[in-house]
């Protein structure tokens, strides 16, 4: 099942000018009804920063598992998308605000949640990263078929293992503040593409897909 959304813009970083940019700075349809929620606040909980170890480790995964992986779950029925979330929460950081991030703004959108709140997968694929992933501290990373990449993070535990094909609403973990993060929550991650700076929204990604986030 293929869907139409805008593709983010050309990556502007690669790994070396990233690293030297760290430098310079010093540094379907929905499986489940939306839950209420309450208003938009901007007291930032995530302070990720672009890590290479991870990025690394994302990529020699998806060699590994990626493709053969997504050309399986391509053939089978069309994918369906589900809310990350079976319970209430609070948006603590919004997709793209202004900040100190290394992209210059906010890849993913902060829902904050109780410690150890169950985390779902958004949509089916296969998982490339489950565990430590710097910054994002405990994180669950998973290709999609559409090759889009969704990222949950500063989990409290992992649920799924690498190289494993999950479904729209498989329990990927729960969350938690691992990494860096000042509080409790769930960072979720939408990528275009599998590197760094290639975040697309992720309310309007769902949204495209039958799910209302927000």
């Amino acid at each position: 099942m293929e869907h139409d959304i805008a593709s983010a813009p050309d990556p502007v970083l690669t790994r070396r000018r990233a690293l030297g940019t760290a430098a310079a700075l010093l540094a379907g349809g929905a499986m489940w009804p939306a839950p209420a929620r309450a208003s938009v606040r901007r007291d930032h909980d995530c302070t990720d920063e672009y890590d290479a170890e991870f990025e690394d480790a994302l990529a020699a995964a998806d060699e590994e598992f990626g493709e053969e992986g997504i050309r399986r779950l391509a053939q089978g029925p069309p994918q369906k998308y589900a809310m990350p979330l079976r319970r209430s929460f609070r948006v603590s950081a919004a997709y793209g605000v202004r900040g100190d991030w290394l992209a210059g703004h906010h890849t993913g959108i902060d829902l904050a949640v109780p410690q150890g709140t169950p985390v779902y997968a958004v949509g089916a694929g296969v998982v490339l990263v489950a565990g430590w992933s710097g910054a994002y501290g405990n994180a669950v990373t998973v290709r999609m078929p559409d090759d889009h990449y969704s990222l949950v993070a500063h989990l409290s535990r992992v649920s799924v293992r690498v190289g494993a094909e999950v479904r729209a609403g498989t329990l990927l973990g729960k969350s938690g503040a691992t990494g860096r993060a000042t509080g409790p929550h769930l960072h979720l991650e939408i990528r275009a593409r599998r590197g760094y700076g290639s975040d697309i929204d992720p309310v309007k990604y769902l949204a495209g897909r039958g799910v209302q986030l927000l």
